[in-house]
């Protein structure tokens, strides 16, 4: 809510609320108090029109009002006795709003009670609510310091919405999985195949590709079906449709992820590229700003430096494919200065020069940056720390796979994230999908393979 917090909040007695009183502030409504109405409403957010206030724009102008009232007039120690207020319109995003309250000579004086008018208005003068409350102000004065609200975070996603969004434009992306033989690995890319993102080439025995079919209660009408007898000739057959260009891309079915990349990273018949393979982590984090990707959590346990460098260029392609012209990459380390002692910070350190050199390109790579200021602006602020990454991350690229994995599970069971991913490095992007994923991390897996190759064909991302 807009406000320009006093150092304290002081509530006044009815002694001192005198009929013709009056408390007024005014500010800008920021778009994210339209969201947590609409969460408290159970309504989508519905950003206005010409004519009246929805509830959830209803619930926002009566809080506009309440606020007043509880913080300046009267203020702390306040009680609401009843509120009616009549609405006219709504506001807009960022439109800048004037709350006021006037004490008026009714109400029972004699029990504590105290009448006030109220009034909304926005830009222009623009009338938006009036009505009346009837409070009971504190019996005596109430002075106390000022404090930082607490913070609101609302659980939505909508970078993933527009990744989503985005793929939807693009052309389907024929690929081949790999052993889709229960229902929720057949169910995933029927469901990118029915959103229009894929064109799936299902790879296995039609017999359990069928039973799974028909326990999901889908057809296989349309679909296209290689026979495979085993998990390993599944991975096999499918790789070798990608390697022979009849394939786009890699879908991780039902087998193990160890026989799946194994096919991949077959020296004789895999799909190997000129660098290292790398996962990459694509984060809708509610609480940050951005996409937040995490690499490499999945596939290299301790790589060396020029295994990192690879990891890294890897990661820079797919922030380009997906439209951010020079991502900013943080190497992170538990430490944001360099420390002999600790190898995690050396290889940062050297990282950041080989981006300088040219020997990683189309990013902007700086390190050691520990987790708190690699994401927090304040963080980098107060440890004094002048880079251009710092506080404003696209990339965490992590020291190791423990430190990447522990990065990316904690993002998502206790920051809220919802996440799609994707290995890199080899002739196609490969879709590792597993188990715990939800439809949506599901879809936006298969969108971002969909969006590389996509970019690849355009030649605005290498790899």
């Amino acid at each position: 809510m807009p406000t320009d917090a006093p150092d304290a909040l002081i509530g006044l007695t009815a002694a001192e609320l005198l009929p013709g009183r009056r408390a007024s502030r005014t500010g800008r409504v920021p778009p994210r108090a339209f969201d947590l109405a609409a969460a408290v409403t159970g309504l989508p957010p519905f950003y206005p029109l010409d004519g009246p206030p929805t509830a959830d724009e209803a619930l926002l102008l009566g809080a506009l009002v309440a606020e007043l009232a509880a913080q300046e007039l009267p203020g702390p120690g306040t009680v609401i006795l009843a509120s009616e207020l009549r609405m006219f319109g709504a506001p807009a995003p960022d439109e800048e709003v004037t709350t006021a309250l006037t004490v008026v000579p009714c109400g029972n004086r004699a029990a504590g009670e105290v009448a006030l008018e109220a009034a909304v208005s926005g830009a222009g003068g623009r009338e938006l609510a009036a009505g009346r409350l009837l409070v009971r102000p504190p019996r005596e004065r109430v002075t106390i310091p000022h404090t930082e609200r607490p913070a609101i975070v609302l659980q939505r996603h909508p970078h993933l919405a527009r990744l989503l969004a985005r793929a939807a434009e693009e052309e389907p992306l024929r690929t081949a999985v790999a052993w889709p033989c229960d229902r929720d690995s057949l169910l995933g890319p029927l469901e990118a195949a029915h959103r229009g993102f894929l064109r799936p080439v299902l790879v296995g025995p039609r017999s359990l590709i069928a039973a799974a079919a028909g326990a999901a209660g889908v057809d296989l009408d349309r679909a296209e079906l290689v026979e495979a007898d085993d998990p390993h000739a599944a991975a096999a057959a499918a790789a070798a449709l990608c390697r022979d260009g009849r394939a786009d891309a890699l879908m991780k079915g039902s087998l193990h992820t160890d026989e799946l990349m194994a096919a991949v990273v077959s020296r004789a018949n895999g799909l190997r590229g000129r660098r290292r393979i790398s996962h990459v982590f694509a984060f809708d984090v509610p609480a940050y700003p951005k996409p937040l990707f995490v690499t490499d959590a999945a596939i290299n346990i301790a790589p060396d430096l020029m295994a990192k460098a690879d990891i890294a260029q890897n990661a820079a392609d797919l922030v380009r494919a997906l439209g951010v012209l020079l991502p900013k990459i943080a190497v992170l380390a538990a430490v944001e200065t360099v420390n002999p002692a600790m190898p995690a910070t050396m290889d940062a350190a050297m990282l950041s020069k080989m981006a300088e050199r040219g020997q990683i390109t189309g990013a902007l790579v700086d390190g050691p940056l520990a987790f708190d200021n690699a994401v927090s602006r304040a963080a980098a602020k107060t440890k004094r720390i002048e880079s251009p990454v710092a506080g404003d991350a696209d990339v965490l690229l992590a020291p190791d796979l423990e430190a990447g994995n522990m990065v990316a599970k904690q993002l998502s069971y206790l920051a809220g994230a919802e996440s799609a991913g994707l290995v890199l490095g080899a002739q196609v992007p490969v879709i590792l999908t597993s188990r715990a994923d939800s439809v949506t991390a599901r879809l936006a897996s298969a969108a971002l393979a969909q969006l590389v190759v996509s970019a690849r064909r355009r030649g605005t991302a290498a790899g």
